[in-house]
């Protein structure tokens, strides 16, 4: 019962995480505005399974990606608060992580609606 309760503490301290980070983080919120429009065309276009499979999994790692970017960026401000090269090149490799996963969410959207939108 123990392990339970550990459990679903865990499970309640990573979503106040979320919640928190969609408030604060202004990136985080236009990647899960993006989400959700992306997601309400895939239903309008009634986009096929396969396709949604991939949809899900665009988000999922983009706002993924922006969460621990978001963390990062945080955490590095603990460890430098002053400017450092350190923690340029930190929260700019983080950043740049988000970056690729956007492009190619991106890439795959068009290549996902371009026929839908084109019929």
């Amino acid at each position: 019962m123990k392990y339970i309760i550990k459990r679903i503490s865990a499970f309640k301290h990573a979503t106040r995480g979320i919640i928190t980070a969609v408030k604060e983080e202004a990136h985080l919120k236009i990647h899960v505005c993006a989400s959700l429009v992306v997601m309400g065309m895939a239903s309008y276009f009634n986009v096929t399974t396969t396709e949604w499979c991939v949809i899900i999994m665009c988000c999922v790692s983009v706002i993924s990606l922006e969460l621990i970017n978001s963390a990062i960026e945080r955490l590095s401000d603990a460890v430098y608060p002053h400017q450092h090269p350190n923690a340029k090149f930190i929260k700019d490799v983080a950043a740049g992580a988000v970056l690729v996963a956007a492009l190619g969410s991106l890439t795959i959207g068009l290549l996902i609606f371009w026929k839908y939108v084109m019929a």
